[in-house]
């Protein structure tokens, strides 16, 4: 193949999404379309009450906010596309519109995993030095941490999308995938992509492996502080304060583990299988964990409940 042909660019990407499996299609677009609802909903309703409820105007709460925002913000960016690859075979996906679904959805993974490690932070000054805490996670303090969680995951997805995006890419343009998954992207250049492996590798470092070590450090703190309560009812009541946050952390790394951790097969007729579950798993991913994120929080928090009864009641009461 001649250079020419090597990096003509090319007009877009075809997504193949579940068109091999076209009886699971209209199944998953109603699952996906009901779940992107109750994120929506979810989520929106968790934003709203810590805005409107003075109660819920401490750091942690706010950290919430921007949690929920941030997961209207990924499913977004990805879901809408999901769904009209299944109402679309072969769904075909312009070259710039690629560039972006990637960059947001990268871009909304590297700040959730900066914000979670905040909130972690966040846990950890209440529990185990909470006469500090007033001071130490103070208003100029927590917004900036907030805003940098945005900024630097915004910075990675603006490197990780422009590496991928210059490369240049012939022939097949079928991405085997429901949007622009980074790393089913790559397989389609037709040049070297070690820059882009150590790029993310590192990334992955920086956004996956620290923030982990540091929740991993802080539960710790509070469980030993924890334990040290002589009281029962003190104990339950300040783990009460972190469990919500330990669920999501399990929910959210646990997936990408199991995502990206788990052995490939090297049977070629298994490999379709591989494919398919590969694709539920980022489904579960992209969907799943951001609708869990509002449910676990409201469950496991008397606050978020009473907050957003107040908030219903007060609405039933003024019409």
């Amino acid at each position: 193949m001649d250079r020419s042909n090597r990096t003509s660019p090319i007009a877009g990407f075809i997504l193949l999404g579940l068109s091999a499996h076209p009886r699971l299609e209209k199944t998953f677009f109603v699952l996906i379309l009901l779940m992107y609802l109750v994120i929506l909903l979810g989520n929106g309703v968790l934003i709203l009450v810590t805005i409107l409820s003075s109660r819920l105007h401490t750091p942690m709460y706010f950290f919430l906010g921007n949690l929920s925002f941030l997961d209207i913000c990924y499913t977004t960016s990805s879901v809408p596309l999901i769904l009209d690859s299944f109402l679309t075979p072969r769904k075909t996906i312009p070259f710039s519109a690629c560039a972006v679904q990637m960059f947001l959805s990268f871009a909304m993974g590297a700040t959730e995993c900066v914000l979670l490690s905040m909130m972690a932070f966040d846990r950890y000054v209440a529990i185990c030095n909470p006469l500090r805490y007033p001071v130490v996670m103070s208003k100029s303090v927590y917004v900036p941490m907030a805003a940098g969680s945005w900024a630097a995951g915004s910075a990675t997805a603006m490197v990780q999308t422009s590496l991928a995006m210059r490369l240049p890419f012939c022939g097949d343009n079928i991405i085997n995938h429901f949007a622009c998954e980074i790393l089913a992207v790559l397989k389609l250049a037709c040049a070297d992509i070690s820059i882009n492996v150590i790029s993310m590798a590192v990334a992955n470092v920086i956004f996956l492996g620290i923030p982990v070590l540091f929740i991993s450090f802080s539960y710790v703190f509070i469980t030993a502080t924890i334990l040290r309560i002589p009281s029962a009812e003190g104990r339950k009541k300040a783990f009460s304060t972190c469990s919500a946050h330990l669920t999501v952390v399990v929910v959210f790394y646990g997936t990408i583990l199991f995502m990206y951790g788990k052995p490939k097969s090297k049977d070629p007729l298994g490999a379709d299988k591989q494919d398919l579950s590969d694709k539920l798993i980022s489904l579960f991913y992209g969907v799943v964990t951001p609708m869990l994120n509002p449910i676990i929080y409201s469950l496991r928090n008397k606050d978020v409940k009473a907050a957003v009864r107040n908030l219903v009641f007060h609405k039933h009461f003024t019409q």
